[in-house]
């Protein structure tokens, strides 16, 4: 279910160490050309210079759930950055969203590979360091399981939990094809239990869909009014309010 016709997209950002700008830039347009042709770069933001911004987001966006997402290494490469990449991916279907974010996640793989330090994505406000991102693309490219891929897919690039008055609630389970999860604080005074109860009520509606969730934890699908419908992290699939059951 789609309470709009938007359709989501990956936004990542690249940070390139000093001096690889150029060669990131090739090995960024060689990659898409050979497994990633919907996606391209993004000229007018992609600057070869450092971005004086780039430490203060990325402090925001560190994923701060899994252990050891980041190091002290990945933190000094934001600080001494050389330049910035932007990639933008296609406009996403439900249907198609995961195997899109899949070819996401392998890109991120390749430019840490080839001269990026670091690397953020912007539809959901996540960062995570570069063993933790070349991990999940491992993990992607090993699974044939469609439910695992998806959590794969999630975990890369979603968020959560963060904090809006009475709830916890995740950003970015648009780029899999599902709605956020909204749970009130009432559940738990633990934000890692409450990110583990949003995780939980994700994989069911991946492995059963919405509506059987819905019924189970007395929960409410509304639309996402916390963002306009051309925003990065505006989903359309709305948002799964967690009622008193779960």
């Amino acid at each position: 279910m789609s309470f709009s016709e938007f359709r989501s997209r990956h936004v990542i950002c690249f940070l390139a160490g000093r001096d690889e700008f150029a060669a990131l830039f090739r090995s960024l347009q060689s990659a898409i050309d050979s497994f990633a042709p919907e996606f391209e770069i993004d000229r007018q933001y992609s600057q070869d210079m450092p971005d004086d911004h780039m430490p203060r987001s990325f402090d925001v966006c560190w994923d701060r759930v899994h252990d050891e997402a980041w190091t002290e290494y990945d933190e000094r490469a934001v600080l001494e950055h050389g330049g910035v990449i932007y990639v933008l991916g296609p406009h996403m279907r439900a249907e198609d969203a995961v195997d899109t974010s899949a070819i996401a996640l392998r890109l991120v793989a390749h430019a840490l590979a080839n001269g990026a330090v670091a690397a953020k994505g912007e539809s959901a406000g996540v960062a995570h360091g570069v063993e933790r991102w070349t991990q999940l693309a491992i993990e992607a490219e090993n699974t044939a399981e469609r439910g695992e891929l998806t959590r794969i897919c999630r975990l890369a690039f979603s968020k959560r939990p963060l904090s809006h008055e009475d709830f916890l609630f995740s950003i970015g389970f648009h780029l899999v094809g599902l709605p956020e999860v909204f749970v009130p604080r009432s559940h738990s005074d633990n934000e890692l239990v409450l990110s583990w109860l949003i995780d939980r009520i994700a994989d069911e509606m991946s492995a059963e869909g919405v509506g059987p969730v819905l019924a189970r934890h007395n929960a409410t699908l509304l639309p996402c009014d916390g963002y306009e419908e051309d925003d990065f992290k505006f989903n359309p699939y709305g948002i799964v309010y967690l009622g008193d059951a779960a």
